[in-house]
């Protein structure tokens, strides 16, 4: 559990970019958003977290292209480029920040997968993490052979097995055999190639793995899911989490919650980093701030866009509905047939009736109509202010074990990241909360991780 924080040496703030992607984060009509499937746009964002001396850029990925009542989800569509293409390209343009990408373990193979993430290391020197995602979704596996068949409990089951198998691939390659040279007599140092063996209800391989130890030995392991299953598996195996619980009392509930649960798995608490993804509107002043926000978030939920969440909470064609009038008196329809493909949607709420009820509540309390209360229920900024204010809100949360730090979304792509990057950074260096150069050169020494103990094999022997 998170204990006192009186008279202990001051946290040091993780701080990481989040490519946006598809989702209603971006404001597309601003005139400074730019293409999210140009490598120009990736190439600007993650060199401006790299200048801001960010732990790592983080990309998500998409294995299917949402649908709403039958129909493309055209709010967003811009494309769906590939993880591991992207983040390679992104090794050969920056130096020292962490690339973390987003894999699927329900649709994939360990064997592909390490081997991906193995090369991707290596590119790197060291700078890879693998976001290890489940899925339920029937709908994005008609793209797979295994589909989207496994329930809860087996989709995090087959995630520890994917990782212990992954796992069991980056192993396999030990340290360094001396080895004499017959002739000369002089010592080499040669890896030694292991063999590798999995067979459980899940996985049946068997082989040598490919790809030699990569610099980190094994990708940083990331997770993303607020679940009982998704703490757990974050407590047992992942070094850092990600999390939707961005406010203070929230935040500090989940980050008891999941440190609190490493002891049992012989950890750590500082083995576990807590990230919260998080925007913010940046201005002159906290009103100006303030302004910009709300400007911000009608731009994200236009009218159609109002109608389109709305639908997916009712989980029904709403096209009929006034987006400035109110709110649908009717509840919505609770079935597994959901009206959104490939999104969470309705399954967000854990029980629609009440959050429709509330929702209304809410309306009627204040006046709101239907698009001004998606504006209010929706993600808003979680910081708004001047650089000294959002620095100033930054620090005590991760000072205040709210969090260690923070995935920043900005809201134009690319260059919503830059004002950050130039006004909040060096307030946070000034307080001596974030670093002023980078001190390692691998995405484990940005994080504060212990480095991953080398398979020995170290034996000398003479090739005749």
């Amino acid at each position: 559990m998170a204990g006192s924080t009186a008279g202990r040496p001051r946290k040091q703030v993780h701080l990481a970019a989040h490519f946006p992607g598809v989702n209603n984060t971006t404001v597309w009509s601003d005139p400074a958003a730019g293409s999210h499937i140009d490598f120009s746009s990736f190439r600007h964002l993650a060199q401006a977290a790299e200048r801001g001396l960010f732990d790592f850029f983080f990309l998500a990925e998409g294995l299917r292209l949402r649908e709403q009542g039958g129909q493309i989800y055209d709010l967003d569509v811009v494309g769906r480029p590939d993880t591991f293409t992207v983040l390679a390209a992104l090794a050969a343009v920056t130096e020292r920040l962490g690339l973390a990408g987003t894999i699927n373990s329900t649709f994939n193979e360990p064997y592909e997968v390490a081997r991906q993430f193995a090369t991707l290391d290596h590119l790197s020197a060291g700078r890879a993490a693998w976001n290890v995602v489940t899925s339920w979704d029937a709908f994005t596996g008609e793209n797979f052979r295994r589909g989207g068949f496994l329930p809860q409990d087996e989709r995090y089951s087959r995630a520890q097995h994917f990782l212990d198998t992954a796992f069991e691939l980056f192993d396999s390659w030990r340290g360094d055999e001396i080895v004499a040279d017959a002739e000369t007599g002089e010592f080499l140092l040669r890896p030694e190639v292991g063999t590798f063996a999995h067979h459980d209800q899940h996985f049946d391989i068997a082989g040598a793995f490919s790809t030699p130890r990569s610099p980190q030995g094994r990708p940083v392991i990331f997770q993303a899911g607020d679940s009982e299953e998704g703490r757990e598996f974050a407590a047992a195996t992942a070094n850092a989490i990600f999390t939707r619980h961005g406010t203070y009392d929230a935040g500090r509930a989940f980050y008891s919650d999941v440190k609190g649960r490493l002891e049992k798995y012989g950890r750590r608490p500082d083995q576990l980093v807590v990230l919260p993804a998080s925007t913010f509107a940046l201005g002159d002043t906290d009103a100006e701030a303030e302004e910009l926000a709300r400007e911000v978030r009608f731009q994200q939920v236009s009218p159609a866009t109002a109608i389109k969440l709305a639908e997916q909470l009712w989980n029904t064609d709403l096209s009929g509905f006034d987006p400035d009038g109110p709110p649908p008196s009717f509840d919505p329809v609770v079935s597994d047939e959901l009206i959104s493909k490939g999104r969470a949607s309705v399954r967000m709420h854990k029980d629609p009736v009440s959050t429709a009820r509330e929702w209304r509540a809410q309306a009627e309390a204040e006046h709101l109509s239907l698009r001004e209360l998606i504006v209010e229920t929706t993600n808003r900024q979680n910081f708004v202010g001047s650089a000294r204010t959002i620095a100033d809100q930054i620090d005590h949360f991760v000072q205040e074990d709210v969090c260690d730090g923070f995935i920043l979304v900005p809201h134009v792509t690319p260059g919503g990241l830059d004002r950050f990057v130039d006004e909040v950074v060096p307030l946070l260096q000034e307080r001596g909360s974030f670093r002023t150069a980078y001190e390692g050169t691998t995405l484990r020494d940005h994080l504060g991780l212990d480095p991953l103990p080398v398979p020995s094999a170290m034996t000398a022997r003479v090739d005749a």
